[in-house]
């Protein structure tokens, strides 16, 4: 029997970070950006041990990338499109979900690595990349937000986080807090052969059909360039001046276009998955 102190600890627990009101991220997404930055991120986010072995050595087969990447595709951008434009019935649903999954995914004796995929301090690498990943393609893609829209979408993204098992205090106060954090982060940086193999698999689509595996090239290319120089270096992947400036082009390009969309083409295809996961929600269905 749950006590009345109970339900007032619960009633006044704060899961998220608090967002000024007015503010609109859907604004913000990017169904192109995301998709460009996508490998990137991933391959920042792997870059912990504890996350690139929990990853890499997951028992949970139905959500493996290599094994179904389909379907491991459809998860993730069901995740980042709840955590961004869910509300809070769809982020308690899904962190439930999600959390029947993590619960597997832990070090055995024996392995070189030790992780678990509930770890919230994992947990909050994971949204850090995320968060910065998000900025970084704003940012080449439309240029820098002015300082209190910038502040209200860090203030948001912290639902990276909040929407898994990370609690809220854990994400850093302000974006000066986070900064010093990225820093103080990036000394963990340490992708070791197996994990950086595993990470050029997936950059060149070889868990995908073999027609996808022509956009290789230029999948490596785009994620090259997103990638800050600590993890390129961490991956042996090489970067030149005149690579950059052709990178540059091309990410005012694609901000330039999707600058003529109707929102509802910007923000596709999270708009598609959030649809698809409260319908599944109604009828019961998998949510992962």
């Amino acid at each position: 029997m749950t006590t009345r102190a109970e339900t007032t600890a619960r009633a006044t627990r704060v899961r998220d970070v608090p967002v000024p009101a007015g503010f609109v991220m859907r604004d913000h997404v990017s169904g192109i950006g995301a998709h460009l930055a996508g490998p990137a991120n991933v391959i920042m986010q792997l870059s912990w041990p504890g996350v690139g072995h929990g990853v890499m050595n997951s028992r949970v087969e139905s959500g493996s990338a290599m094994k179904r990447p389909f379907k491991r595709g459809r998860t993730t951008f069901t995740y980042l499109a709840v955590a961004l434009l869910g509300g809070d019935d769809d982020r308690t649903a899904f962190r439930k979900e999600v959390n029947r999954q993590h619960a597997q995914v832990y070090s055995r004796p024996g392995e070189k690595v030790a992780y678990k995929a509930m770890d919230p301090r994992l947990q909050t690498w994971v949204a850090a990349c995320l968060y910065y990943g998000t900025v970084d393609m704003i940012e080449k893609m439309h240029g820098p937000l002015p300082d209190a829209e910038a502040d209200a979408l860090y203030a948001h993204c912290a639902r990276f986080g909040t929407t898994l098992q990370m609690p809220a205090d854990a994400w850093p106060a302000d974006r000066a807090a986070f900064a010093a954090y990225w820093e103080e982060s990036l000394a963990e940086v340490d992708i070791d052969p197996d994990v950086a193999e595993y990470l050029m698999q997936l950059t060149t689509l070889q868990n995908f059909p073999r027609p996808f595996r022509l956009l290789a090239p230029f999948l490596v290319f785009v994620t090259t360039g997103f990638l800050p120089p600590v993890f390129r270096e961490a991956m042996g992947l090489s970067w030149s001046k005149r690579q950059q400036r052709r990178f540059d082009r091309m990410m005012r390009a694609f901000g330039a276009l999707e600058r003529r969309l109707p929102a509802v083409l910007r923000v596709f295809p999270f708009n598609l998955w959030l649809a698809d996961m409260r319908v599944r929600r109604r009828f019961h269905r998998p949510l992962v």
